[in-house]
């Protein structure tokens, strides 16, 4: 059967049972019953299908991605995290928009704690915005460094969707978490230059009002009780890998058992606690279980079809060179990202992007960070940004997703130019992983 044929029944239905509004999982499902019927034999291919699923998620290396959602869930529910925030807010004084910066810092932090951009931006969202809107600050200064801070947990270690994405493309996922260090770092400097510019350009956008001072010995204390235990989880979750002494599943046990104790040393265990930790776990990890199964045997049939080779193979025919292949690539990401969730977009294009990654011999850690950036910048672009409706959940009644994506553009050009300087100078993601190997 002719692979262009494959491509577009396969791809094809699959926007077509999104679009009319059927979940994803569900989705995935349906087109590969047709698919398996059609390519693999019948009922023998249903065979396989089931086979699949349960390969698909019995792999070792998934198991970070429900310790990591445990962590963050475990912070926000026992109020851990807003105890971060309280003490950090004690060091920017009378800083002029200091709660836009504090939401760059303490989100930062915070990502490195939780591995969840969900997560992270509800957590900004509903500790932050209230306050910030109270001081008279103007809509675009709190949510453009909300939902750009808060999706900055999925490039910063420990990361869940990098931990999907080098299971399934097969990069080594404990170099590709730490790859996403310093990159994520860039980003967190690049947020705190725009929100500079906009209080020059816009004075007003956050009025200067009285803030009751610390003294220096009151902020000492507040950081070394409030957020200097959480260098443990990060010493877990980073420095373990760093060290060579845990795989990142390893890690990930760890961080979670590190925050299990602090929330405990700090008094804030509680049955309630641990239930709505687990419920929020259990229905995250579950989804994206979900649609792994699905997507597996999604990419195994358009390998089985031919038409991730046909795909190639055109794609491959015109000698574009890299750097044309390459800025395809980030427009179909972005592109995708307007209309479908990250791990679908994964499943969807890492049986064609990667053979074109190892076929320029090109580093996959690498491409790797390039990925996630792309997808990150996915997570806020209309109409289907996932952040924008996280956003619009916690946002006063009458916020529209068009003045909230709008807020957010200056940081998707910030996540933009650093993609750009990925591409120039590949070093900035691949040193650090080097550095560990050697």
């Amino acid at each position: 059967m002719d692979w262009m044929f494959a491509l577009a029944l396969l791809v094809g239905g699959l926007f077509l049972l999104m679009f009319l509004g059927m979940p994803v999982a569900v989705a995935f499902l349906g087109v590969n019953l047709v698919g398996v019927m059609i390519f693999m034999g019948g009922l023998g291919g249903i065979d396989q299908l089931v086979a699949n699923a349960t390969d698909s998620v019995t792999t070792f290396a998934l198991l970070p991605v429900p310790l990591f959602t445990l962590m963050g869930e475990v912070l926000f529910h026992s109020g851990l995290a807003v105890r971060i925030f309280d003490a950090l807010d004690m060091c920017f004084g009378r800083l002029k928009g200091r709660l836009s910066y504090l939401t760059v810092a303490g989100g930062t932090l915070f990502a490195t704690l939780s591995g969840s951009s969900m997560a992270n931006t509800a957590m900004l969202g509903s500790t932050l915005m209230p306050d910030m809107l109270k001081r008279g600050y103007k809509p675009h200064i709190i949510m453009g460094p909300i939902i750009a801070t808060g999706s900055v947990a999925m490039i910063i270690p420990p990361s869940s969707l990098a931990v999907l994405l080098g299971s399934l493309a097969r990069i080594d996922v404990g170099a590709l978490l730490i790859a996403g260090l310093i990159p994520g770092l860039i980003l967190m400097a690049m947020y705190v230059v725009v929100i500079r510019l906009s209080l020059i350009i816009d004075p007003e956008a956050a009025p200067t009002y009285d803030v009751a001072p610390a003294s220096a010995r009151e902020i000492l204390r507040a950081l070394l009780v409030n957020v200097a235990p959480m260098g443990l989880v990060v010493f877990c979750v980073i420095g373990l890998i760093l060290l060579g002494w845990a795989t990142p599943t390893e890690s990930a046990a760890f961080g979670a058992l590190s925050v299990l104790l602090l929330s405990i040393c700090y008094g804030k265990f509680s049955r309630a606690m641990l239930t709505k930790s687990f419920m929020g776990t259990l229905k995250v990890s579950g989804m994206m279980l979900m649609i792994l199964i699905g997507s597996t045997t999604f990419s195994q049939l358009l390998a089985f079809s031919g038409a991730s080779s046909g795909l190639i193979g055109l794609a491959t025919s015109y000698d574009l060179g890299w750097w044309a292949l390459f800025a395809g690539i980030l427009l179909v990401l972005i592109v995708l990202g307007m209309f479908m969730d990250q791990l679908s977009i994964m499943m969807l294009t890492l049986p064609i992007f990667m053979p074109l990654v190892q076929m320029h011999g090109l580093d996959p850690i690498w491409f790797g960070v390039i990925m996630l950036l792309a997808l990150e910048m996915s997570l806020s672009t209309p109409p289907f940004g996932l952040l924008l409706f996280v956003m619009a959940g916690v946002a006063p009644k009458g916020t529209s997703i068009g003045a909230i994506a709008l807020a957010t553009l200056p940081y998707l050009a910030c996540t933009l130019l650093l993609i750009l300087l990925l591409a120039a100078w590949p070093g900035l993601a691949t040193w650090l992983p080097e550095l560990i190997r050697h």
